[in-house]
């Protein structure tokens, strides 16, 4: 039986606290602990960085959920874990069932080791930084796949942080740690970054921020080997058939904190007031943008989607800081025109909701959060004055805080110096929220309903042509939530979706020059029942479902010239038996499907289970039926 230590579940950092302190905190969040042990094998092709070994693997959580209280059952989270289903084994690693970066046959050109560094009492320091040079004996105007690695290592006893790595300060993977064991824990993120190959072309500095504390009671140091892997082989055509345009970008522009870096390049926002932004000059012969946002949420936003409003809190005379409901959306701003917006993904970090659920299989995201693309080329007949332009973000209804940032890709003629384009069409309706509420002391329940519609057009003359850009937003958000049994039982159901229309359309022409629509959907239920038992415990059983689903389809004409569907979906339940705020017992599982479809070629589907915290089942296959992506609809 592994014994935890108090500590406040913040991120990105966690803090000591006395327990008259979190006597204070009650409606705070509270680490839960939870050490498993399993055994797999992993392997890949003999030219992938992806080698693994049958290994013994270890995995420490984090709880999230809702205990009895006189003041509010369902809003406590602050657990400590006492708790482990299997003995102390040897070093473990972590299961993200993703699908494998799709690489050349051959050897890469080039493998670049960017640093080795352990992140042990970091807290309030600057990110770590190491020079980056473009490999010598791999210099290429053109890399067919770029592939960032990360390996992490930890042993003691130490709790979740959020982590970021900049190229320059320019973004390229948002990620979270896992929670280590005295025996030790392992785990390695590989990422395709081929998309950010124009700075990769050049000398900067590549940098990673990792708050950690350690001391004699949080012992636990992150060590993190990084490496860039280069290709120059051709699997795929380097320009879309339409226009001849590069897929990648020409130029990345960061939209992040350069000012003052000491926190990360990370803007930090605390209230929907904030309007986090850099300046920036676009080149003149710029025909097309991209802007790629970074989100996540922490502290007492972390679990936004089950924040209740703030009636609730204030007519329960509650003192949890967890409110403002349970609707958030990411927007973007050009000069302070609003040009596109996302509901971000509710991403479960490590010790999230359930401890139990991520052993051994992390939650969707954990280890690779997800970034948005929105097209803002009708705007760049705003921005090709030569002039410098304000590129804004900000969250809506949100509370402290989130982690945002941004990069700016921009496509260059080559053939002009410069080119001339303009905005026709401005359409930006504020988001509609209606919220319906009912309650009754703890008891009752909240829905909202959101949806937004934005529609931009713009056209670009340069040597491609004139071409038209016209991009339509659209998002439906649903989300309710109820309290019954005195708040002990608490339902929350969530339905985002968006789509993104984008038609290029060449001057003189009737049909679209091509037809890009990407659809995300992602819906969410968890439901938490709170039972009280004898000497002061209670049982808390919890049901999760939540999914990933995104859908891209790109039309020339008539004709499908790129489809591809991803779905990601996690079933979880269990129980747990609780004193204070300490587990003493329980049982979990976790089923996952992951599939992935690049049009009809590139398949994998993952099948996983785990139960109590053994892999039980790991099935994979790389066919393309018919029906694959129907399963998890």
């Amino acid at each position: 039986m592994t014994k935890k230590k108090n500590s406040t579940r913040m991120h990105p950092i966690r803090q000591k606290i006395t327990e008259k302190q979190q006597q204070s905190l009650l409606h705070s969040t509270l680490a839960h602990q939870q050490t498993i042990h399993i055994t797999f094998h992993l392997q890949s092709s003999p030219y992938s960085p992806m080698e693994f070994t049958t290994t013994t693997i270890s995995f420490s959580l984090l709880l999230f959920l809702f205990s009895p209280s006189s003041a509010s059952p369902s809003l406590t989270d602050r657990y400590i874990h006492r708790y482990s289903p299997l003995l102390q084994s040897p070093q473990q690693q972590y299961l993200d069932p993703t699908h494998p970066p799709s690489l050349p046959a051959l050897a890469p050109c080039a493998v670049l080791p960017l640093f080795s560094h352990s992140f042990a009492d970091t807290y309030g320091r600057p990110p770590f930084s190491a020079p980056y040079s473009p490999p010598l004996n791999c210099t290429s105007l053109y890399w067919s796949h770029i592939l960032l690695s990360l390996s992490f290592s930890s042993s003691g006893d130490q709790y979740d942080r959020v982590a970021a790595v900049w190229l320059g300060p320019a973004e390229i993977l948002r990620t979270s740690t896992a929670e280590p064991t005295e025996a030790g824990i392992f785990w390695r993120v590989l990422k395709d970054v081929t998309r950010y190959s124009s700075l990769f072309r050049r000398p900067h500095n590549i940098s990673m921020m990792l708050e950690n504390i350690v001391n004699d009671e949080f012992t636990g140091t992150y060590h993190v080997n990084a490496s860039l892997y280069f290709y120059t082989q051709f699997c795929n055509d380097t320009t879309t058939s339409e226009t001849e345009t590069p897929i990648h970008a020409d130029l990345v522009l960061p939209i992040s904190n350069v000012n003052d870096s000491s926190s990360g390049f990370w803007f930090r926002v605390h209230s929907s007031s904030e309007l986090h932004s850099a300046n920036v000059r676009i080149p003149t012969n710029a025909y097309r943008a991209v802007l790629e946002l970074y989100v996540s949420a922490h502290s007492n936003d972390e679990f936004w989607y089950s924040n209740p409003p703030d009636s609730y809190i204030k007519e329960n005379n509650l003192t949890t800081r967890r409110g403002n409901g349970p609707f958030r959306q990411v927007c973007a701003m050009v000069d302070g025109r609003t040009v596109g917006s996302v509901v971000p993904f509710p991403v479960v970090f490590t010790g999230g909701i359930n401890p139990l659920f991520w052993e051994p299989v992390v939650a969707i995201g954990a280890f690779d959060l997800p970034s948005y693309s929105l097209d803002v080329t009708p705007f760049l007949g705003l921005m090709l004055d030569g002039e410098s332009h304000q590129i804004g973000l900000r969250v809506s209804d949100s509370i402290s805080f989130w982690l945002v940032d941004a990069n700016l890709h921009l496509w260059l003629d080559w053939e002009s110096s410069s080119v001339t384009a303009e905005l026709t069409r401005y359409e930006a309706v504020p988001v509609s929220v209606r919220l319906k509420s009912k309650f009754k002391n703890l008891n009752g329940s909240f829905k909202i309903k959101a949806r937004s519609k934005h529609h931009f057009s713009g056209w670009v003359n340069s040597s491609f042509g004139n071409l038209t850009t016209d991009v339509t937003h659209k998002m439906k958000f649903k989300h309710s939530v109820v309290f019954l049994n005195d708040g002990n039982y608490k339902k929350v159901g969530m339905k985002a979706k968006m789509k993104m229309d984008v038609k290029k359309i060449k001057e003189g022409e009737e049909s679209a020059l091509s037809h890009k629509v990407q659809k995300y959907k992602f819906p969410l239920l968890c439901v938490t029942s709170v039972l009280a038992g004898e000497n002061n415990t209670y049982t808390s059983t919890t049901n999760l479902s939540h999914a990933f689903f995104k859908e891209t389809s790109t039309h020339s004409g008539e004709r499908v010239v790129d489809s591809r569907i991803l779905k990601d979906k996690q079933v979880a339940n269990g129980w747990m038996l609780v004193e204070d705020h300490s587990v003493l017992s329980g049982s979990a599982g976790t089923e996952q499907v992951y599939q992935y479809n690049d049009n009809g070629t590139d398949c994998y589907t993952r099948t996983v289970s785990a139960r109590d915290g053994l892999l039980i089942l790991d099935l994979s296959t790389k066919e393309c039926e018919s029906d694959i992506l129907k399963a998890v609809s």
